[in-house]
């Protein structure tokens, strides 16, 4: 089902006509709502009702021009949830869709029962906002999509995945056919709201069951930076998931949804 949401205008799907609380997945930096499609939504939405959507600007969603902040991406999902009359919701968000998701449980605490992180940080640290730079500067210097692809999988890919030559060209095959869901622009906006992104001081104010998910090999989003956003929120339980990195959804997609699913199974089992 597709149907917009206004101010702005946001396409979104339902999956899924399960009875509890539905699950709200939030998109991250560079993504659109199609990469839940082959794995999250099939599996999830046998036991969830699964909203997805686009954020401003990707996908089918209308871009109201400017810059924005992951705050006003949380304001558009809570806007979302009032068009669709959806009271509460859990909310899985991954990297930059992780920060939103601490900016809904933050400033529409009664709309989320529970949250689950993944691939995400409170706020970025100097690799971090480099890094970010640096792909900001790639975009706007227009760089052939192979060399954006390749830099996307070399930080969010496992040496285990990378060293499967066929399925990393299958792989690239397809990020290249399929291209951006966004402007560069766009991206570039989406990078500065992840550099802006600052809920550190705040975590201690998410009082919602929290699942924090991450790969053992995440060099974008490393351990470490997880066991400090698992330590500062009150109600946080960490999971770590071996031979994964940043993509731990896509690379030990059985294994995290398993854990999402014993995390939410008070909706799940209804």
């Amino acid at each position: 089902m597709l149907r917009p949401a206004s101010r702005p205008e946001l396409h979104f799907e339902i999956h899924g006509d399960h009875p509890g609380t539905p699950l709200l997945l939030v998109m991250g930096l560079g993504g659109s709502s199609r990469g839940w499609l082959a794995l999250q939504v099939p599996e999830l939405s046998k036991r969830l009702r699964v909203v997805t959507y686009d954020h401003r600007g990707v996908g089918g969603s209308a871009d109201p021009g400017g810059p924005f902040t992951t705050a006003d991406l949380a304001d558009d999902a809570a806007r979302l949830l009032d068009a669709l009359g959806l009271e509460r919701v859990s909310v899985l968000g991954a990297f930059m869709g992780g920060m939103v998701a601490q900016e809904l449980a933050l400033r529409h605490a009664a709309r989320v029962e529970k949250l689950v992180l993944v691939g995400t940080l409170a706020r970025a640290d100097a690799k971090r906002r480099m890094l970010l730079e640096k792909w900001k500067a790639m975009m706007r210097h227009g760089l052939p999509l192979e060399i954006l692809a390749q830099e996307r999988m070399l930080w969010t890919l496992s040496d285990e995945t990378l060293a499967q030559t066929d399925l990393v060209q299958r792989m690239l095959q397809g990020l290249l056919r399929d291209g951006l869901p966004m402007s560069d622009e766009l991206f570039v906006r989406q990078c500065d709201a992840c550099l802006a992104h600052d809920a550190e001081s705040r975590l201690d104010e998410i009082r919602q069951p929290t699942l924090v998910v991450c790969g053992q090999d995440d060099v974008l989003t490393p351990p470490a930076l997880h066991r400090a956003l698992a330590a500062a929120i009150p109600d946080a339980h960490l999971v770590t998931i071996p031979g994964a990195a940043h993509l731990v959804m896509a690379e030990a997609a059985e294994r995290f949804h398993q854990i999402v699913l014993q995390f939410l199974d008070d909706e799940a089992a209804q």
